[in-house]
Formats: C-alpha cells, structure tokens, sequence
C-alpha cells in the first residue's frame, strides 16, 4: 500500500507570486546562457562568472522566501503552538547555507 504525503500549501498574493515568478523567469533565461555558452564553448571563466550569477539570483530568491516564511508561516504555527516549526525552519536555514 502506497503512503500518502501530506502536501502543505502556501497562499501567496498575486504580487508575491508576480515578484517570485519574474525572478524565476530571469533565473531560467541566464541558466539557458550557460547552456548556450558550454555548446559554444566559451572560455571556462565567462562561465563561471555566470554560473555565479545565476547562484546569486537564486540566493536572493531563496531569501525572500524564508523570509516571508518567517513573517507568515514561522508566526502562526509558533501562535498555535507548534514549536517543531523552530526545528524544521533551523533545517531548511541549514540547507540554504
């Protein structure tokens, strides 16, 4: 018998989601550069340097979500006292690091 997950789900504004979307879309187009430049084959450091630009825009991605997490998500759960959300949000800090 297959388990099923539990899948959680966050209601995000429109704008959020505009916001989050475009920087996704940004993120996607530079990823299909460096693809683009290895077919080319480029010179290693023009790829490097934007393979670390697409790093960076996913840092900040990454960012803007935990933070909106922390603000909305971290806040209520802890209000209903569902303390095991301070262990799941100190896991995801670790992976993002």
């Amino acid at each position: 018998m297959k388990e099923e997950i539990k899948v959680r789900k966050k209601v995000r504004t429109n704008e959020e989601k505009d916001i989050l979307l475009k920087r996704l879309n940004i993120i996607e187009g530079q990823v299909r550069g460096i693809k683009q430049m290895i077919e080319e084959n480029r010179y290693c450091k023009d790829v490097l340097i934007q393979i670390s630009a697409v790093t960076n825009s996913l840092q900040t991605v990454a960012t803007s979500i935990l933070k909106n997490h922390m603000k909305t998500c971290v806040v209520d759960d802890l209000k209903n006292d569902k303390l095991d959300t301070i262990d799941e949000l100190i896991d995801i800090i670790k992976k993002l690091n």
